[in-house]
Formats: structure tokens, C-alpha cells, sequence
């Protein structure tokens, strides 16, 4: 047995060791998003009992998930390594700065993770966390770092004014109210996708249109995420100050809601699943990440994708499943991850980005 499992660990690690031809590349010559998750008995960064401020959705220890193993993995780059994670150097570097989040849950997720990261690291700091409608704020008072999350599943306008059509979602417009808030960022993350599915009475909107004349009930929905995002890339590209703000949209928060995409046969869903799927390869593709490649690559080149994809198509074990709240297993949520866990990684992934940049 003792045999077998060495076997084991010599094909999941090895692959990933951060040397090729016998070279560690330097950081801002590596391809951080290919590579594979690695057992670390380091990991997690913190434990969610520090951070008060986490979500009880998120918070899948506390809600009683009895399983510890997908807590100890860490993202590995194939060919370098992803710099240490330093709260105190973080804090420092980002003095009078604010980083905000924009988009959906998915963005709440990773929002949380940051700063349940520096947190934990830096416990005798004092913050202040502010909600106020749909914006969030922590601050770190000591350096006044600001983390904050937006949330705007859709990116453009949802205009909920007239009441004789109800909610007219605008394809072509961005709400100047929440884009106010966009200048002056030093970092900027957006994510959308996931409101885009719902339909029935979890669709947000009652009409949409996409010339601000003509309203239809719906369309094609990536037709229509695809007319959004080029909207949003046109705004971004007109505003920001690149020279000021580091801009990034966060590549699609897969969810795994069927077992048959990473070839189970046992199950319908991620409930259970306490391993990643091990391998470079995954076999269900999104058209929507196809959708944000396309829309970046047209962008200024001052837009960076966060290409959280692929790499998080592999945790399958992340989401809460049915621990999103304490002592009852009621739902099942693949599509949000638990925290600690893989929104930790995405956020060493941003660090590194703006480490090299």
C-alpha cells in the first residue's frame, strides 16, 4: 500500500514543480495559470474562525463540513513560483489605496478571501468594515487600504425607473452612478456571468434592449453577454486611467453541478467531492470564457485577465455543497466555494500579477 500511494504522489507532483529544463523561470516570463494544484500541509492561509466578517454561505467549517483535505491545496505555475504571501508587505505597498471588486456573489467570494488574508496575518490591526446597500468597504486604518466590493451581477445599467415596463436591462448603457465609483480606484477586478443564466423568476430583468429603442422579453443570452461585455470593455477602455489603475476581469467561476463533466458517474453534483480533479486537462468548456477572451484581446492592453477558469474547473471539492448554513445540509450550492479555499488562490494569482506588473 505504502508503494502504491508514493506511485501516487510522484505523478501529481512532479509535473508541477516549477522547473523547466532544470530552470525556474522568472515570474513576468511565466505562465501562472498553467500548472496544478499541489498538497501544502501549510495551507489554509488562515482559519475562518479569525475572520468574523465571512459570509455564513462561504463559511463551510463552521457550517460542520467534516472533510479537511480540500483545505491543504495550493496553486503550483508549472514553470516558477508564485511569490509567498506577506500581509505586512501587501499593507504597506498599497498605503492610501483602495481595490474594489465589481460584479456578482462570485466577486463577494473573493472579496472576503482577500481580506480575511490580510487580516488573519496582520490580527492587531484595526478595521472598519462598512455596508452600505450594494457597496462594501474594509478598511485597514492603520495604512487606509481599502478593500471593496461592488455588487453589480450585470455590469450595465438595469434601469428600474419606469414602472411601466419594470426592470429595462440597457445592453448599450453602464450606470453612471455605480461608474463614478470605478475612476479613481488604484485596482479594479470585475467578474460577471453567473446572473446571466437565470431564468423564469430568477431572471433580474423584465426587458432588455440593446439600442435603448427597441425592448424585447429577452434574447440569446450569450449573444447578450457577449453585447454587455463590449459595452463595459468600450466604458473601461474611455475612463480609466491606466497609468493610475490596474484593471482585471476575473475569468468565469465555473460550477460543477454535474458529475459527468469530470467523468463521475456516482453522483449528479459536487456534494461529496473532497479531491480536485488531478490533470491538465478538463473536459467541459464554457462559451462564456471564450466570450471574455475575445473582449479583452480587443481591449487596450492595459486590461488583464485573472484566468481563474481553468484552474478552479479542477476543485470540484471547493463549494459548500450543502454546508452554506450551520447544522442543517439544506440546498446545494456548486457554485460559490468555501472559504478558506480556491477564491485564496485566485487572490495569490492577483497578487502575483501585481507583483509583475
Amino acid at each position: 500500500m505504502a508503494i502504491s500511494v508514493a506511485v501516487i504522489l510522484v505523478v501529481i507532483l512532479v509535473p508541477f514543480s516549477g522547473v523547466v529544463n532544470g530552470k525556474t523561470k522568472e515570474l513576468k516570463e511565466c505562465d501562472i495559470y498553467k500548472g496544478g494544484w499541489v498538497y501544502d500541509s501549510s495551507y489554509p492561509l488562515y482559519n475562518s474562525s479569525q475572520c468574523s466578517f465571512i459570509e455564513t454561505p462561504f463559511d463551510c467549517q463552521q457550517n460542520g463540513r467534516p472533510d479537511h483535505l480540500y483545505l491543504k491545496y495550493r496553486w503550483k505555475p508549472r514553470s516558477c513560483n508564485l511569490p509567498r504571501f506577506n500581509a505586512s508587505k501587501f499593507l504597506e505597498k498599497y498605503k492610501n489605496k483602495k481595490i474594489m471588486f465589481v460584479g456578482d456573489s462570485i466577486s463577494l467570494n473573493q472579496w472576503q478571501s482577500l481580506a480575511c488574508m490580510l487580516h488573519s496575518r496582520t490580527p492587531h490591526s484595526e478595521y472598519t468594515l462598512e455596508r452600505v446597500g450594494a457597496l462594501s468597504t474594509f478598511n485597514f486604518k492603520k495604512e487606509n487600504v481599502s478593500l471593496i466590493v461592488q455588487r453589480n451581477a450585470l455590469l450595465v445599467e438595469l434601469d428600474t425607473d419606469d414602472k411601466s415596463y419594470g426592470r429595462l436591462l440597457r445592453l448599450n448603457s453602464i450606470a453612471e452612478g455605480d461608474a463614478k465609483l470605478w475612476r479613481g480606484c488604484d485596482v479594479l477586478v470585475f467578474n460577471s456571468w453567473h446572473w446571466w443564466k437565470h431564468s423564469g423568476r430568477k431572471k433580474p430583468w423584465d426587458y432588455i434592449t440593446d439600442d435603448g429603442e427597441h425592448m424585447y422579453k429577452d434574447m440569446d443570452r450569450l449573444v447578450a453577454y457577449e453585447k454587455a461585455m463590449s459595452t463595459w470593455s468600450k466604458w473601461v477602455d474611455e475612463n480609466i486611467d491606466f497609468a493610475k489603475t490596474k484593471v482585471f476581469f476575473q475569468g468565469i467561476s465555473p460550477t460543477h453541478d454535474n458529475a459527468e463533466n469530470w467523468g463521475s458517474h456516482d453522483g449528479k453534483h459536487c456534494s461529496e467531492e473532497t479531491r480536485p480533479v488531478f490533470g491538465p486537462t478538463y473536459p467541459k468548456e464554457n462559451p462564456a470564457e471564450k466570450i471574455v477572451e475575445k473582449v479583452i484581446g480587443n481591449m487596450s492592453k492595459g486590461v488583464n485577465l485573472l484566468d481563474i477558469f481553468r484552474l478552479s474547473q479542477q476543485r470540484k471539492d471547493g463549494h459548500p455543497s450543502t454546508y452554506g448554513r450551520p447544522g442543517k445540509k439544506l440546498g446545494m450550492d456548486c457554485s460559490h466555494w468555501c472559504l478558506p479555499g480556491v477564491p485564496d488562490a485566485w487572490n495569490e494569482l492577483l497578487i502575483a500579477e501585481l507583483t509583475r506588473s
